[in-house]
């Protein structure tokens, strides 16, 4: 794998590592902060799950809706294996990687039809927006059905940079006190990047 630009690693608890692009670095206040986005591609597995339908006190087999919910931890360790087999018929590698299970390998070309839109809350923000997803591959594990979704938009972390130490990702405190100060610099890139 060729890597365009400069890279850094973020780490996890459990010694997990995620390899980045920095997509920019400033400084700000005397502290260098680094926008980056992830090498690989990061995914999300979802479960189909029956709703219930709450009103009636019954569910009809008809008019039963499904919904995805994220998969967690403990389940993830289960089905695992099984989505690393589905994704490889594609010349994708699953990985477990820091912050996001990601894939490295091409992705298929966008399907319209086939994307997801998600309302995300944001924290500490009022109202919601939304992110779409590209369906990347469905499979079955005891009988329960799965998808596995690639967000259509870059992901990005905001982490700070101090010489000879680890990158460190920012609490959801931090980024909230220092991203009116980032702010200008970030829509400034983005906004070059569109051009």
């Amino acid at each position: 794998m060729e890597l365009e630009g400069p890279t850094i690693t973020l780490s996890d608890e459990a010694g997990r590592s995620l390899l980045c692009y920095i997509e920019l670095s400033v400084d700000v206040d005397g502290e260098e902060y680094a926008l980056v986005n992830p090498v690989d591609y990061p995914i999300d597995i979802f479960a189909w799950v029956a709703a219930e339908d709450t009103e009636e006190g019954t569910t009809d087999e008809e008019d039963e809706e499904e919904t995805l919910v994220p998969v967690e931890d403990a389940e993830l360790n289960e089905i695992f294996s099984t989505a690393q087999a589905v994704l490889a018929e594609q010349n994708l590698k699953l990985k477990r990687t820091a912050l996001s299970l990601t894939v490295e390998g091409d992705l298929p070309e966008v399907d319209e039809d086939e994307l997801l839109t998600l309302e995300v809350e944001e924290s500490g923000v009022a109202g919601s927006d939304s992110e779409e997803y590209q369906l990347l591959a469905t499979f079955f594990h005891e009988e329960q059905e799965y998808a596995i979704y690639t967000p259509i938009d870059p992901v990005l972390f905001v982490v700070k940079l101090k010489d000879g130490q680890k990158p460190q990702l920012l609490s959801p405190e931090e980024f909230q006190a220092i991203q009116p100060k980032l702010q200008p610099y970030f829509e400034e890139h983005l906004f070059e990047e569109m051009e």
